[in-house]
């Protein structure tokens, strides 16, 4: 079993929720961050709509919504415990900045962890090949890109909401998949409180996987879908917040729970044996 305490390096964002990641994680037995990477919000889609013109009322409401259930979740935890991940905070994209790979190969770190970060695009990729780990809010390959987990549900697919962990590659969450999680839903969820709940279960999936590297177990890749979904930023408009809540409003989730075995049958996620023992075991 491997148990020897892994020295990381976390590339991740300046959110509420990307606060409580670095900060869970570092709590952790056998987890020691060297260096937290923490890239602001300049890109976020707060300051996106902020220049754009045109009516964004549906949008601007639903990115409020996600802050306050985002404040229900996480704030009471971060601004409680002791910050033990080494945090330094830069603008969104430099962690491509060759002072900041250059830091990083001083580091040595025996892994790095992504999640919320920019695209790496930096000579990390090939040093720390097989050793580099990017966490994706959805469930590839089914959605990849931007806001894949809100896309499942404007598609009515709410069994393709989850999370993937993947060794990161040059593409866009196209990595070898490690282990996914399928979100869990409950009668009367919002989409935030989907959102927050699968991102409070993948931090602790994320510390087992860490803390049980050197004994995960090379997975097949799920099937190809028929077709991909790729979204960008600018895919998110105000026609498509209206279609998630008339969604939620004519009984999607419902629908989801009394046909749940059907539904995730249908789409397979990889599950990796090292990391379901304390599942099975609890």
């Amino acid at each position: 079993m491997g148990t020897q305490c892994k020295r990381i390096v976390v590339l991740t964002g300046a959110e509420l929720r990307h606060a409580f990641f670095r900060k869970y994680l570092a709590l952790q037995p056998g987890v020691e961050i060297l260096r937290s990477y923490c890239e602001g919000v300049e890109k976020s889609l707060q300051n996106l709509l902020r220049q754009e013109e045109g009516d964004k009322t549906w949008r601007k409401r639903h990115l409020q919504a996600r802050d306050c259930s985002e404040r229900d979740f996480f704030q009471l935890f971060v601004q409680t415990v002791s910050d033990q991940s080494q945090p330094v905070f830069i603008r969104k994209g430099d962690i491509n900045l060759p002072q900041h790979v250059e830091a990083i190969h001083d580091l040595q770190p025996d892994l790095i962890i992504a999640y919320g970060c920019s695209i790496i695009r930096s000579s990390l990729l090939d040093e720390f090949e097989g050793r580099f780990v990017n966490i994706h809010l959805g469930l590839s390959p089914w959605y990849r890109g931007s806001g894949t987990n809100f896309w499942p549900l404007v598609n009515n697919e709410p069994e393709l909401v989850g999370v993937t962990f993947m060794h990161i590659d040059a593409g866009v969450d196209t990595g070898r998949i490690i282990h996914q999680n399928r979100a869990s839903i409950c009668w009367g969820d919002t989409p935030h409180t989907i959102g927050n709940r699968l991102i409070r279960d993948m931090v602790k999936t994320c510390a087992r996987l860490v803390q049980r590297f050197d004994d995960l177990i090379d997975m097949p890749p799920p099937p190809r879908p028929e077709a991909e979904r790729y979204y960008k930023k600018k895919d998110f408009t105000e026609e498509a917040v209206i279609r998630l809540y008339e969604n939620f409003h004519n009984g999607m989730i419902d629908r989801y729970l009394a046909e749940y075995e059907a539904r995730v049958r249908k789409y397979p996620i990889v599950q990796n044996p090292v990391l379901m023992e304390r599942d099975r075991a609890s």
